[in-house]
């Protein structure tokens, strides 16, 4: 790859990305523009502009940048109109930000002239993977720089000497080996590494940072309301919301009753297997909510197939490709079996459970004038049941009657 003349780093303010950002100019004697999102990871962001100065950013070169509700409106709420579930649990909070963080690290280069973007994921997970495909997804001719894969900086101790050798500031509890690795953004908190990485042994509870143990939840459950329209969440008790207000909502009513924990071992694009501790409180309301408004507004056929092709959305989101045509596919089918999920569902939290106790529609399918055990007044003939039962029998029963001659 060629020598690039400016690149913009996605940049937290962190020790690692600052890192980073003090090597980018050293090996390549580039210009460094630094982007960082703020994607409702709870932090104070001010302190990575003080710091990309402090390491000789031109303020124009630094953007912060608010984009809760796009990443909210725009990939969080698409994805959970399919129900997307990683291997069967994992909501995929990590996953689906990498698309947008990518998008603005291309839009950004091409807005300051840079030639080449650049991320921290190490050449161990699955970011770099997001990261990379994204970017050239987006633009084919973008060069990405992945320093983790480059330079020989291989242990927190070599980390560490290479900071204080660039007067990099150093925060106290960096200079000994942090007890685990941190994500977060509004959907989500992720936690691995160092005292996770045995799966044999449980997570402490100081790993959690999100939710309350659900043994220490309220002993009162609680109810609320969740308004949808067109498979979108829109209010909580009637209350209309934006898309990331209602999420960070969802995250108290959750956070305060223990739910949305999950304790993974996932496997990753890369190949190998890696354990992980998950927090979705507000995420894992909204996948109830939405399932129970489902389930009187979308046919069984369209539910079915919704569920059946749910596993290779996921999948394809897990594994960087928001930004593919199949996933765009996929994605269109899937909104157009939304077009009447709109009503409003009941939830009941509880130490560490969600659960759906009442739901209602103006487009519901369910008639109870079909399934009630009372007179139905003619609606439904029992009677019917007969021949559909012998149709669907017959090829059982040719069967059964072929293994019976051979036998």
């Amino acid at each position: 790859m060629s020598t690039p003349n400016k690149v913009v780093l996605a940049y937290s303010g962190g020790l690692d990305t600052s890192i980073i950002l003090k090597w980018l100019q050293i090996e390549y004697g580039c210009e460094v523009v630094t982007f960082t999102a703020d994607l409702g990871q709870g932090e104070e962001l001010q302190p990575a502009r003080k710091k990309a100065v402090l390491l000789g950013i031109k303020p124009q070169n630094i953007y912060i940048e608010d984009l809760r509700e796009e990443f909210v409106r725009d990939f969080v709420f698409p994805m959970f109109r399919a129900n997307a579930l990683y291997e069967g649990l994992y909501l995929l909070g990590t996953s689906i930000a990498r698309p947008l963080i990518s998008k603005r690290l291309v839009e950004i280069a091409s807005e300051s002239g840079a030639d080449a973007v650049a991320h921290g994921a190490t050449g161990k997970g699955n970011d770099q993977v997001r990261f990379e495909l994204a970017a050239y997804a987006l633009n084919p001719e973008i060069k990405v720089i992945a320093p983790w894969r480059e330079w020989n900086l291989s242990s927190r101790t070599k980390l560490l000497d290479f900071a204080q050798e660039n007067q990099i500031p150093i925060e106290k509890d960096k200079r000994g080996e942090a007890p685990f690795s941190v994500d977060a953004n509004l959907l989500h908190t992720s936690s691995e590494g160092k005292v996770l990485e045995d799966p044999a042994v449980e997570a402490p509870n100081y790993v959690y940072q999100r939710t309350v143990d659900p043994e220490d939840a309220p002993d009162k459950a609680e109810f609320i309301e969740v308004g949808f329209k067109a498979g979108d969440a829109i209010s909580i008790n009637g209350e209309a919301l934006t898309p990331a207000l209602l999420l960070a909502r969802l995250n108290k009513f959750g956070g305060a009753h223990g739910i949305g924990r999950l304790d993974l071992v996932e496997g990753r694009f890369v190949g190998m297997k890696s354990r992980g501790i998950y927090e979705t409180p507000g995420g894992t309301i909204l996948m109830e909510a939405h399932r129970g408004i489902e389930q009187i507004t979308i046919d069984r056929g369209a539910a079915h197939l919704k569920d059946e092709l749910m596993p290779k959305y996921a999948e394809l989101i897990y594994n960087g490709f928001w930004f593919s045509p199949e996933r765009e596919m996929l994605q269109a089918l899937i909104d157009k079996s939304q077009e009447f999920v709109t009503g409003t569902v009941r939830l009941k939290l509880y130490k560490g459970s969600v659960s759906t106790v009442a739901r209602w529609s103006d487009y519901s399918l369910y008639s109870e004038m079909h399934v009630t055990f009372e007179d139905d007044s003619g609606a439904y003939d029992q009677k019917d049941a007969a021949g559909f039962i012998k149709l669907n029998a017959l090829r059982l029963k040719l069967l059964a009657s072929r293994q019976r001659r051979l036998n």
